[in-house]
C-alpha cells in the first residue's frame, strides 16, 4: 500500500509524528507532503526535528494568504503531486486549510481519503475550521473519530460508512511525552518560575487574533490575573503584543516565541492554568490535569467542558479572570490514553488495502 500524508500546520505535525512510524513498521510506503501553511521555523522545522518526523517528500511552500487564495493555491500544488504518485489513500488531519485542500483534490481524483480526527464539531459555522472539518468528513472514505461523541456527530449528519472510533493520537503523544519530562524542566528555570504559579497562554485563531478590540480585552484580562503570564506568541499576534508593551519591565506578561512540542507540554504540565483559543491545547491541558480557560464561545472538544476541566470564557475580561482562578475540578479527566490509536488506524487501513480504489 502507498499513502500520501498531507500536513501544513503545527497540530498536523504532532499527529503525523505518532502515525508515521506505525505506518512504516506496517510496511505502508507513506510520503509526506508539506504545504507550507506554517513555514516559520518555530512553527514547522522544529517539530520535524524534535519529533523525528520523516522529511517531507514534497515541500510546496504555499505560505500565508487569505483563506480562499491559500486553499486554492494549495490545491493547485497538491494535484500534480497526487497525479505523479497515484497513492492508494491520502491521509489528512484535523481542520486546517491544508486538510480541506488535500481532501478536495483527492476526492476529485477518486482517491480514498483517511481523515484522522473526524467528527469533531463546534457547531459554529463562522469558524473556518468548522467548514474545513465538515467538508472533509463528507468526502472521506475512512473517518477516524477520536471519541464516541465525534462518531455520534457523523451519524447525525448521515455519515455512517467508514466511521471508526480509534482514540486520539494527540492525547497519546501528550501523555507519553509528559511521562518522560523531568520533575523540574529546564524551561521553568529559563522563566525563573515555580510549578503551579503561572498562566500559560496561546492565541492564534482569526476570531481572536485578527480582532484588535477583542485581543486588547484579552491582554487587559491577562494583566489582571495576579500571576505571571507566559505568552507563547504566534507570529500573527506578536506585533500587537509589542505595540501594547507586553513583556516590558514591570509587565506580568512574559512574551516568548512559539515553543517546541516538548517545551509546550512542559509549560502546560507545570502551569496553574492554561488560557488559549487552541483546540489541541484544550485537550493537552485536560490530559495533564491542568484547568483550561478557552477564549471562544464554542469548542469541538465538548468532553473537556462536560468534565469541568475546561470552561468557555469568550473574550469577556471579567470571565477570563474569574474562571482562571476557579477551584481545580474534582471530576475525572475526560480522556484516557492507551497509546494505541495509531495502531488501530493502521489496522483499518491494512484490512481495506485491496483494492483501495474501489472504496473511493
Amino acid at each position: 500500500m502507498r499513502t500520501i500524508t498531507v500536513v501544513g500546520a503545527r497540530p498536523q505535525f504532532v499527529k503525523a509524528a505518532v502515525l508515521a512510524p506505525v505506518l512504516s513498521r506496517s510496511g505502508i510506503a507513506d510520503s509526506i507532503v508539506h504545504t507550507g501553511q506554517h513555514y516559520d521555523r518555530n512553527m514547522s522545522d522544529v517539530f520535524f526535528d524534535e519529533l523525528e518526523i520523516p522529511e517531507p517528500a514534497y515541500t510546496l511552500g504555499v505560505g500565508s494568504a487569505p483563506q480562499g487564495e491559500q486553499t486554492g493555491e494549495m490545491m493547485c500544488r497538491i494535484e500534480p503531486v497526487l497525479m505523479r504518485e497515484q497513492p492508494d489513500c491520502v491521509i489528512v488531519y484535523g481542520d486546517t486549510n491544508t486538510t480541506l485542500a488535500a481532501a478536495l483534490v483527492a476526492a476529485k481524483m477518486s482517491i480514498p481519503i483517511a481523515h484522522v480526527e473526524a467528527g469533531c464539531r463546534s457547531f459554529d459555522r463562522t469558524m473556518p475550521e468548522e467548514i474545513n472539518r465538515v467538508v472533509t468528513d463528507h468526502l472521506s472514505s475512512f473517518l477516524f473519530a477520536p471519541t464516541e461523541v465525534a462518531a455520534a456527530n457523523l451519524y447525525a449528519e448521515g455519515v455512517r460508512n467508514g466511521v471508526h472510533v480509534v482514540g486520539d493520537v494527540t492525547i497519546d503523544l501528550a501523555h507519553a511525552t509528559a511521562e518522560r519530562l523531568p520533575l523540574a524542566p529546564a524551561i521553568l528555570g529559563r522563566w525563573q518560575l515555580r510549578r503551579g504559579t503561572y498562566a500559560f497562554v496561546t492565541i492564534h485563531r482569526a476570531g481572536t487574533a485578527n480582532d484588535v478590540v477583542a485581543f486588547e480585552r484579552i491582554v487587559g484580562a491577562l494583566r489582571q490575573l495576579g500571576m505571571p503570564v507566559v505568552f507563547a506568541a504566534h507570529p500573527r499576534v506578536r506585533p500587537m503584543l509589542d505595540a501594547m508593551g507586553a513583556g516590558l519591565p514591570g509587565d506580568p506578561i512574559m512574551v516568548t516565541d512559539p515553543l517546541s512540542y516538548v517545551e509546550t507540554i512542559a509549560a502546560v504540565k507545570n502551569a496553574r492554568v492554561v488560557i488559549t483559543d487552541s483546540g489541541g491545547l484544550q485537550k493537552e491541558a485536560a490530559v495533564l490535569a491542568i484547568p483550561c480557560v478557552t477564549l471562544r464561545d464554542t469548542t469541538e472538544w465538548i468532553e473537556t467542558v462536560r468534565s469541568g476541566w475546561n470552561v468557555l470564557a469568550g473574550t469577556d475580561p471579567e470571565a477570563i479572570v474569574s474562571l482562571a482562578h476557579r477551584p481545580r475540578p474534582e471530576t475525572p479527566l475526560p480522556y484516557v490514553s492507551d497509546g494505541r490509536t495509531a495502531e488501530r488506524i493502521v489496522s483499518v487501513l491494512m484490512e481495506s488495502r485491496t483494492p483501495m480504489q474501489e472504496i473511493a
